[in-house]
Formats: structure tokens, sequence, C-alpha cells
């Protein structure tokens, strides 16, 4: 079984198990957060061998360098979170993921940013472009900024 199916297995798993602890408790804790967010960096990350894990730490503090590879790391981990799709933002998609998968403690300020930054990628044709406008913003709008 190739590596990218495991890791993608573990991480539909990952998220069935988040859900069923959803329906109980009203949202994941911010320990599964950062756990599924980790299971999408390690899919993405070995992807683009220009992107260090130093780079891909700064992102998660939102400094974002602006070039092809982060863009491209950026909109790899939004399609894995449902956020974006060839290069178009999917609001409704992400706005059941905040509900779903986050602490309750993040889930107004991220539901307002999401809306706030939903024309962010709007006219960018190249999907790596769009999404890391998309990303801009959010860090922007949000204050606990937070990325994979």
């Amino acid at each position: 079984m190739s590596r990218k199916l495991i890791f993608c297995s573990l991480i539909t798993v990952f998220i069935i198990l988040v859900l069923q602890v959803t329906r109980i408790s009203g949202g994941a804790t911010e320990e599964q957060m950062i756990a599924a967010g980790k299971l999408m960096r390690d899919v993405c990350l070995p992807k683009f061998s220009k992107v260090s894990t130093e780079v891909a730490d700064g992102i998660k503090l939102g400094n974002v360098p602006d070039t092809k590879d982060v863009k491209c790391y950026i909109n790899c981990v939004m399609e894995m979170m449902q956020t974006m799709k060839k290069g178009k933002f999917l609001l409704e998609s992400s706005l059941k993921q905040v509900d779903l998968l986050m602490p309750d403690d993040y889930k107004d300020e991220y539901r307002n940013g999401l809306t706030n930054c939903k024309d962010a990628a709007n006219g960018i044709k190249n999907n790596c472009d769009a999404s890391y406008a998309l990303l801009i913003c959010m860090r922007d709008q949000i204050k606990k900024f937070m990325f994979p």
C-alpha cells in the first residue's frame, strides 16, 4: 500500500473519530484539531521539497512566504481540509468544518473570518495563488489564526 494512501486512510479515520467525539461534546479539542492538521501537513509537506519544516512552522504562526512552493503547499492542505477545490473557495464546506472540527472558542472568529474572506480568491486563475490569497486574508482577519 502506498504511503499516500496510508496517510489519506489515517486522516479519514481520524476525522471520523473526531466527528464521533464532536457529536457528544459539540466541538473538537485544540489537541484534536492540531493532530488532524499534523496529518494533513505530513501528507502535503513531502510534495514540496523547497518548503522546509521551519517554513511550515512559520506559516502556522502567520509568516507566509510568497513563493510558488509555499503557495502550492497551502493549496494542498486547503484541498485536504475541503476549504478549496480547483482554486475555488468552498465557503459552506469550510463553515461545516469549523462547526465540526474546531474548539468552541475558535468557532465565531473563524466563521466571521471565512465569511469576510469569501471573495479573496475570486478572479485568481492559478489554484496555488488562490489558496495563498485566501490564507493571507484569513491570517489578517482571524486573531487566533492557525494553519497546519
